[in-house]
């Protein structure tokens, strides 16, 4: 399953190196399944397409100002990325593959869409909301769009909602005092259904500004994007936009039909000139 592409740590890594922290894990490498350590075995991400999250969940903000999840949910899509801002390794990761991703593209957070990071400990405080906020910021080199970035602490009831919304499952251990837990981000609607989700912590930027486009239902973007859109279909299994081939032959067709009718009228228009012209001289 694509998902294991993204579970947080081989557990040697955890305890046999000082518990540096979680890693990535190929699906095609480590232990096998009946060979998985026992805090691996509930851990994974498998997001429901069109599944509505939970709106209405007390969080605190990076200031320490308490809000509710809705707030950031009105007509924008949002790029939401569950974490833990004392991960020594993973979560670190999936931050700088945000902050990359999104420095890529012309789409301003807070005026296109909404980026919001929450911690999944609620152990958590808005004091280490902010170091990580200021962290990004510095990084995504656009000052002017603080105001789109939301990074959340909040209670275990509020995390344990939000988690079991997203199908997103994780354990702690106690022994290493860390998480094991999987990495991805997700593109939400603005009414707060998942619309898109990406595994592991590079995510291409064709496909994030599609999965915008797509989570905004068109309201942003350009007519290229729109067009890229009907030639790219999201897959699923993959978590990637692939060239549809029956779409893109489907294309192909209309405009050579539209350039044939084109052609054919200029061609009209030309003929029709030239012959009024002509009866002109007679």
């Amino acid at each position: 399953m694509n998902w294991k592409r993204s579970i947080s740590g081989v557990f040697a890594l955890l305890f046999g190196a000082g518990a540096a922290g979680a890693q990535a894990v190929p699906s095609d490498t480590g232990p096998a399944a009946q060979n998985m350590p026992s805090v691996l075995e509930n851990v994974g991400f498998e997001p429901q397409l069109n599944a509505h999250l939970p709106l209405d969940l007390a969080f605190r903000d990076e200031t320490g100002r308490n809000i509710q999840l809705r707030e950031y949910f009105k007509q924008k899509p949002v790029l939401l990325a569950l974490v833990y801002y004392g991960c020594p390794m993973l979560c670190n990761q999936v931050e700088q593959g945000v902050v990359g991703t999104l420095r890529m593209l012309s789409f301003r957070p807070g005026r296109d869409y909404e980026v919001v990071f929450v911690s999944f400990d609620p152990r958590e405080t808005p004091d280490m909301a902010v170091q990580k906020k200021e962290s990004a910021m510095t990084h995504f080199r656009r000052p002017e769009t603080a105001g789109g970035w939301h990074f959340l602490t909040g209670s275990k009831e509020s995390i344990d909602a939000l988690t079991k919304g997203a199908n997103f499952r994780y354990s702690f251990d106690q022994k290493s005092n860390l998480f094991a837990h999987a990495s991805g981000i997700m593109l939400l609607t603005p009414d707060g259904r998942i619309s898109r989700y990406f595994y592991g912590v590079e995510y291409p930027a064709r496909d994030v500004r599609l999965g915008l486009v797509d989570a905004s239902a068109g309201k942003i973007g350009t007519p290229i994007d729109r067009a890229l859109l009907f030639c790219y279909q999201y897959d699923p299994t993959s978590a990637r936009y692939s060239a549809s081939i029956l779409k893109i032959i489907r294309l192909g067709g209309i405009l050579t039909i539209l350039a044939l009718v084109a052609g054919m009228l200029i061609f009209r228009r030309r003929d029709i000139a030239a012959r009024t012209k002509l009866e002109g001289a007679h």
